[in-house]
């Protein structure tokens, strides 16, 4: 099977059976959107739609925020991973919104990267979800994925690479459900340490799968290293 042909099997399958998606984290803004992003580095969707309502109901906007002490922020989100860089980081990042950009958040990659914790994966989130863009946030579900399908080299070992290799391949159309349904069926089936290849609908086309429902061990593919975006 070449490239384009996964890629035609997989993308149809997902346009079948899922349709349109979007993140499973709760906002009402942009602002909180990019909170809430921020936030969900290293921790779960569910964890977050845990802590951020009482967040948001506390600092609402990038004005309420950048009035708080970066303290009372880490005490509402504690229980996240990286509390305390991620207390400093939404503290600063309101200040810079609130200064740089009139309280707005930014729709541009360049710009929303200039604020603190704000990595490219973040960005591609914003400029998605919130603004229709056809960007696609490579997370560790995307990039395990992306390697264990064959969808992209062993070449492609950062997140970047990975992001340019899959939108050569998606369609403009597609790109931002792309993200999600990568990133769904990373998180419920193709997961880091027990894969559910069984129920997997590309058992039969996937490398990975193949090798481990014959009892092999798992496919090699390049490590990503655990970043604080």
């Amino acid at each position: 099977m070449t490239r384009k042909e996964r890629f035609d099997y997989i993308l149809n399958y997902f346009r079948q059976k899922q349709g349109p998606v979007t993140t499973e984290l709760d906002f009402g803004s942009a602002f909180q959107l990019i909170v809430a992003t921020l936030l969900s580095a290293q921790c779960t969707d569910k964890r977050i739609n845990m802590i951020t309502p009482e967040l948001f109901r506390h600092y609402p906007t990038a004005e309420a925020m950048a009035k708080a002490n970066w303290e009372d922020i880490f005490e509402l989100i504690k229980s996240v991973s990286y509390p305390n860089a991620k207390a400093h980081h939404l503290s600063e990042m309101s200040k810079i919104l609130v200064e740089r950009f009139n309280g707005k958040v930014p729709d541009n990659t360049e710009e929303l990267t200039q604020l603190p914790g704000v990595g490219r994966k973040t960005a591609n989130v914003v400029q998605s979800v919130w603004f229709g863009k056809p960007t696609l946030a490579v997370d560790t579900h995307v990039y395990r994925v992306s390697h264990r399908l064959s969808l992209v080299p062993e070449a492609a070992n950062t997140p970047l690479k990975v992001e340019l290799e899959l939108l050569k391949h998606i369609p403009e159309a597609d790109v931002s459900n792309a993200h999600h349904w990568l990133l769904l069926h990373g998180r419920y089936v193709c997961k880091s340490q027990k894969p559910q290849c069984d129920d997997c609908p590309f058992n039969t086309i996937c490398p990975t799968g193949i090798n481990l429902l014959k009892g092999k061990t798992t496919s090699k593919q390049p490590k990503l290293k655990a970043k604080k975006e």
